[in-house]
């Protein structure tokens, strides 16, 4: 590679950064205060978000056994069907500041702000703070990244790890530096506990790279791995270690699984059966599904699968451009040596380790049978945005090439294009924007290649028209994404595109019919309960007629039901489009939905709760979670995430009961029986009959109607289970 021209991509020594120049300190930290502000921005909009996390993060900031194990409720009935490393700083959060939606949501901002920080420092290394501010611009203004930072699923911290991890193995390659190679597999340990096998996903193509490359023998480079995949181990095996020797007796039941056990639910629900699909517990998603063919439920998979329908929203907006400049990146550094002491050979090595991360990481999304949810995308995000910045560098710096200004020239113009395509998705959403992205983006790939001759000023507005063009439709979805509350199980950043399952219009329907709601998607869920029982605030409609999700039309209550009021409840919401599934429990039983919990309801589970391990039972842990932050007080999830893990038995149910254990019962009201949705939305067999484990919640069930009067309180079905009927 040339010397740069301009300053801004100035040329790299080979295991150190380059000079700062002037203006680097001020435009990092102007980079770091954007991503802090887009990421913080009206946070407690999404209330409690993703109850069944929120749930356990209130239980582990009270009981030091249920952050051990990440379980669902102070009681430690059950764990979430996660390890629970992703909870843990939520957990601390909250027992530090109190329950509430920044303590549990400014964790996550801030690992997005780290993740900037990481990502920028990586770039930074071989090919300038030019490069970084732009790989960093870019992954701060990925939609999906401005979702899933501001949310509380696992993916934040993973999305951290994953970046974590490639900077370390990049550091280890600068001199075959072991220690660099050790925080490498550390890092992808911890990640094993945060989200369990996708941390391996990037394996294969950075101990390949590091074999072949690291400036050292071939000896040594292999022990190296071998002490990598040791600190890996003990990183991410210590906590397995610890559950799997534990007496089951005593700590809670590993949620998800069918057999109690954390090794069979991380090869098998959370292992390769989103592979294949074969999913134990699962409805799953391959072909055998509604839908047939391809992913089935969850969508059709195969190599477009990145850039379809609302997926490509997310995170597909720069992906195009990533994989030429991937290419283009590995032919300008191929001449160097194999080892990785030089500039070129470091440069390279970045190619192929953010390349190769890249790479399978959307060929394993793209080819999943398995649950599959818009939100995993975010795992993308680093590697797509890294490749942009060290792309546009090498093509910068080598730009007085012809073939190279074509290739830069071709790539802002393929971005461009894109754009437009991906704004139009969005019927009615600033349809002039399309067009400016459009014009302006083909106006500065057509002016670059010429520019340099008109002098320095006129080549650099041109560049920065190009940026402009490429980050404008992801700035203007990741606007969308924070002015919005997103709760629920499955959310999607930006507006609710044709045929997506999120977007403002609601995590279930796309945009359907007027007002944005649509359809009942597979796997989705309305907005779960907020702190201090208010409805999530919403603001108003969004571009194209949709509400925000969690929002509730005018003059409706929670899943459209007229006339009911916010005030006073926990607001779980039913279906979009005013489909509510019948009855207080929320959607299809309230195994979707979780609950609306009314002050009455909250005033009977506090009464003397002191002098039970569980307030009350309810079946799926979407209503438990419901009941759980409105009153801060345990309740068991029976069954699990959606009522279809045996857990607890009938017999270990009745001997609660005969303990004094348990005061209350909660029925599931409405349709009674129907699926769930899993962690991340996934409908896993129901809570009643039919599901492996459904027909343990069916019979708990059961028995309890048989047993014990049922009343209603504040329109909720309860039984009293220190009064049985005879």
């Amino acid at each position: 590679m040339t010397t740069a021209a301009l300053p801004i991509f100035p040329a790299a020594v080979a295991g150190a950064p380059t000079a700062r120049p002037r203006w680097e300190r001020a435009a990092l930290a102007g980079l770091l205060i954007a991503t802090a502000a887009l990421l913080l921005w009206d946070l407690g909009a999404s209330g409690y978000a993703n109850s069944f996390y929120s749930a356990a993060v209130q239980a582990g900031s009270e009981s030091w056994k249920a952050f051990f194990f990440g379980s669902s409720d102070a009681g430690n009935s059950i764990t979430v069907d996660k390890p629970p490393a992703a909870l843990w700083p939520m957990m601390l959060s909250v027992r530090l500041f109190g329950l509430g939606s920044w303590q549990i949501l400014v964790p996550q901002a801030l690992m997005g702000v780290a993740t900037t920080g990481v990502l920028y420092a990586s770039v930074r290394r071989q090919f300038g703070p030019g490069a970084a501010l732009l790989s960093g611009a870019a992954f701060a203004l990925t939609p999906v990244a401005a979702l899933m930072f501001r949310f509380n699923n696992p993916d934040a911290l993973l999305t951290l790890l994953l970046t974590v991890t490639v900077y370390c193995l990049l550091r280890a390659l600068e001199g075959a530096q072991t220690r660099w190679l050790l925080w490498a597999g550390a890092a992808v340990g911890f990640a094993f506990l945060t989200k369990t096998l996708q941390a391996f996903v990037i394996l294969p193509p950075l101990a390949v790279l590091y074999a072949v490359c690291a400036p050292t023998g071939l000896r040594r480079r292999l022990g190296q791995l071998l002490l990598a995949g040791g600190a890996m181990a003990v990183a991410g095996g210590w906590w397995v270690a610890v559950v799997e020797l534990w007496p089951a007796s005593s700590r809670p039941y590993i949620g998800g699984s069918q057999n109690n056990s954390f090794l069979e639910l991380t090869l098998g629900y959370n292992g390769l059966g989103r592979i294949n699909g074969n999913e134990t517990g699962s409805v799953g998603g391959g072909a055998g599904g509604p839908g047939g063919g391809g992913g089935g439920r969850w969508g059709e998979s195969g190599i477009d699968r990145l850039f379809s329908g609302n997926i490509g929203g997310q995170i597909s907006w720069l992906l195009p451009a990533a994989l030429v400049l991937l290419v283009a990146g590995l032919v300008i550094t191929w001449r160097a040596r194999r080892a990785t002491d030089s500039v070129d050979g470091m440069a390279r090595a970045a190619f192929l380790a953010w390349g190769g991360s890249l790479l399978i990481t959307a060929v394993v999304f793209s080819y999943m049978q398995g649950i599959f949810h818009e939100y995993y995308t975010v795992a993308l995000a680093p590697f797509v945005a890294a490749l942009i910045g060290m792309g546009v560098a090498v093509l910068w710096e080598e730009r007085g090439s012809a073939a190279a200004a074509v290739t830069l020239s071709g790539t802002l113009a393929l971005t461009a294009v894109w754009s437009y395509v991906l704004l139009g998705r969005a019927t009615g959403y600033l349809p002039w924007l399309r067009w400016a992205v459009l014009v302006g983006g083909l106006l500065a790939a057509v002016a670059l290649p010429f520019a340099g001759r008109a002098g320095r000023q006129v080549l650099r507005a041109t560049a920065g028209l190009g940026v402009a063009a490429a980050l404008a439709g992801p700035f203007a979805y990741c606007l969308t994404t924070v002015s919005t509350g997103h709760t629920g199980s499955i959310v999607t950043a930006g507006p609710a595109v044709a045929g997506g399952r999120g977007g403002p219009g609601g995590m279930m329907g796309g945009p359907g019919g007027p007002g944005g709601f649509g359809e009942l998607r597979q796997g989705g869920q309305g907005g779960q309960g907020v702190p201090g029982g208010q409805g999530v605030p919403g603001g108003g409609p969004q571009p194209g007629g949709a509400l925000p999700q969690g929002a509730v039309p005018p003059g409706q209550g929670p899943g459209g039901t007229p006339g009911a009021d916010g005030r006073g409840a926990e607001r779980a919401g039913g279906f979009p489009g005013g489909m509510t599934g019948g009855g207080p429990g929320g959607g299809a039983g309230g195994l979707l939905n979780g609950a609306r919990v009314s002050a009455e309801a909250k005033a009977a589970l506090t009464a003397d709760a002191d002098t039970y391990t569980w307030a009350a039972a309810a079946i799926g842990s979407q209503n438990a979670a419901s009941y759980q932050l409105a009153t801060g007080v345990p309740v068991m999830p029976v069954g699990g995430f959606n009522g279809s893990d045996p857990s607890p038995t009938l017999e270990q149910f009745k001997q609660y009961v005969r303990d004094g254990k348990i005061h209350w019962f909660i029925g599931q009201g409405g349709s009674g029986t129907a699926a769930g949705a899993g962690e991340d939305g996934a409908r896993r067999g129901g809570g009643g009959p039919g599901g492996p484990g459904g027909g343990t919640s069916s019979e708990i069930e059961n028995w309890v109607k048989a047993t014990y009067k049922e009343s209603t309180v504040g329109g909720a079905t309860f039984y009293d289970l220190t009064a049985p009927t005879s």
